[in-house]
């Protein structure tokens, strides 16, 4: 008698162990909530509400209180208070339906179609250092990306074919600096001072370079360009320019 109550405690002390092992297994670890990222100072994505600027989707860096008020200096510059005209709004609405489709089809974004806005107010002429087009090319530039300059025929007032040579030329800019910002500085600048000021001051964010007046702010003017034309009533125009259906274009080289 004495062995069998002996082994009937120990069946019940085994039975309350593996219960109790059980029930410890059982017990959940608590979940640790991961701690949310502190917001840049320098945003590096566009995030698409309507009060932040961005060129090709490389956003403006808002936060930084220099570059906020040379953006809104830019603004009210471009502003119809100061302009007092929706030509160029007039002049979008013909040429870049023509521009976009070209752009698109070289893989370059359709911001830079502002650059012809800023280079020469969408016009043909040619300036006193002899660019000329709607894109501005040098001679020896256009000559360089496939346009006949000279004996009577100048491409570079040609639209479509001077757009083409644009594009071919910022895609190598792209290739060259790994950034859309910095490819439309240098299409501004040149390439080789544009390089030698990286290198020179050790940066390579355009917001944050000096450099020469004109190229410092020429992405701004960019900004400010695709800001009255995409939203005019925000300063004071007439929405004139509406995005119209993409030609087809045939293929080119």
């Amino acid at each position: 008698m004495l062995v069998l109550f002996f082994i009937s405690w120990l069946a019940v002390k085994s039975s309350a162990s593996n219960n109790l092992a059980v029930k410890k297994l059982m017990v959940v670890a608590p979940v640790k909530t991961a701690t949310p990222p502190r917001p840049a100072k320098f945003i590096l994505a566009n995030n698409n509400n309507d009060n932040d600027f961005s060129f090709a989707n490389e956003a403006l860096p808002i936060n930084d209180e220099v570059v906020d008020k040379k953006m809104k200096h830019t603004l009210m510059l471009h502003g119809f208070k100061k302009i007092q005209s929706n030509l160029l709004q007039v002049k979008a609405q013909l040429l870049f339906p023509i521009i976009e489709p070209i752009l698109r089809a070289y893989g370059i974004p359709d911001d830079f179609k502002y650059i012809p806005l800023v280079e020469s107010g969408l016009c043909s002429g040619t300036s006193s250092k002899g660019a000329s087009g709607l894109w501005q090319f040098m001679p020896g530039t256009a000559r360089h990306y496939g346009l006949r300059v000279g004996k009577g025929v100048d491409e570079r007032q040609n639209v479509r074919k001077s757009t083409i040579a644009a594009c071919k030329y910022i895609r190598g800019l792209y290739a060259q600096f790994n950034s859309w910002t910095l490819a439309a500085a240098a299409y501004n600048n040149g390439e080789d001072k544009l390089q030698h000021q990286i290198n020179r001051q050790n940066q390579d964010n355009y917001f944050r370079m000096h450099l020469n007046r004109e190229t410092g702010v020429y992405v701004y003017n960019l900004i400010a360009m695709k800001e009255i034309i995409s939203r005019p009533a925000n300063y004071g125009y007439k929405p004139i320019y509406a995005h119209a259906p993409a030609t087809q274009l045939m293929a080119y080289n």
